[in-house]
């Protein structure tokens, strides 16, 4: 599949910007390269040059009065030549732009290149809007589990599935263990080495074991292989709504509801495990160390902070259990 090159390069001059000067200075490097020129100017919004080459590669450079300068050039990927000739521009655009302030810019920021419209997708959004890009090419992570587009567990995650089970704080044995979601299998393959009782997991999307047992062997074992064991289940259940009447339009009384509802339906020397990522961590820190006195019964909990690989994020992780009676 055709993919595009994408290079940036962004410079912050260090005094007001002679747009004129700056262009001027830069058109020989893009004629070397035997291109169209197309020039845009505002008396008060700088300028806008485009150079296109015959083959359909092309370089916008936009010059702001304020002293920002952007270059931005396209090419198609899979040229070896135009990769070449992409780098040797920036180089000399670069080095010109520091001939031409006198080695006055304030800031030069050159871009990883950004690879669109490839066979496969390497950028992802992290929850707090940062882009992340994946080393696809050469096996990084493990095989990761992608649901809607978010990145949800990669095979070096156990990490995040030990920390989420209580980091090996907790004793299953002889234990009943309920886990909403999982369909990766990875918290139920590592809880069932601890001799529980009985686990049960109620997972939403069938595909979603499928493609687990299929490709992430290394995360849940052979737990998917039968839906049922000598110690656990998994349940293929859609969810049931929790309320008829309209909620607050607000994520975090969903998930004091949520946690309102575990404490009434836990034992009473029961613990619920939960997390939130970077992005939540102030709101979960609020949630479960503020939110407590708003729920049915008074609760106790504690929380770790580790990094989960994939997410490239730290994440906190709550147990929280009902506080006991005086």
């Amino acid at each position: 599949m055709a993919a595009a090159r994408h290079s940036m390069l962004d410079f912050m001059l260090g005094a007001k910007a002679d747009g004129e000067t700056v262009l001027k200075g830069l058109q020989s490097i893009f004629q070397e390269q035997g291109t169209a020129e197309s020039v845009h100017t505002w008396q008060d919004h700088g300028y806008l040059a485009t150079y296109t080459k015959k083959n359909g590669s092309f370089a916008n450079l936009r010059i702001y009065p304020h002293g920002l300068v952007l270059l931005d050039l396209q090419s198609y990927d899979g040229d070896v030549q135009g990769k070449e000739e992409i780098d040797s521009i920036l180089n000399k655009v670069e080095e010109r732009m520091k001939e031409l302030s006198q080695d006055s810019t304030g800031r030069v920021k050159r871009l990883p290149p950004i690879v669109r419209g490839g066979a496969i997708d390497r950028y992802w959004l992290t929850a707090d809007g940062r882009l992340v890009e994946y080393d696809i090419d050469e096996v990084q992570f493990g095989n990761i589990l992608i649901l809607s587009g978010d990145v949800n567990l990669a095979e070096s995650d156990l990490a995040y599935t030990r920390s989420i089970m209580g980091s090996g704080e907790e004793d299953y044995t002889g234990k009943d263990v309920l886990i909403l979601g999982g369909g990766d299998g990875g918290i139920l393959c590592e809880i069932v080495k601890l001799k529980p009782k009985m686990v049960t997991t109620v997972e939403i999307d069938q595909m979603v074991i499928d493609g687990c047992k299929k490709y992430m062997q290394k995360t849940c074992g052979d737990v998917l292989d039968n839906l049922k064991g000598d110690c656990y289940q998994v349940l293929i259940e859609d969810s049931v709504p929790i309320s008829t009447s309209p909620e607050e339009d607000s994520t975090w009384e969903f998930l004091r509801l949520i946690l309102d509802l575990s404490m009434k339906v836990l034992k009473q020397d029961g613990k619920y495990f939960t997390q939130g990522n970077c992005v939540s961590l102030t709101e979960a820190l609020s949630l479960y160390e503020e939110q407590p006195g708003r729920l049915y019964c008074p609760v106790e909990f504690s929380k770790e902070i580790l990094c989960v690989p994939s997410y490239l994020e730290s994440w906190v992780f709550y147990t929280v259990w009902k506080k006991a009676k005086p």
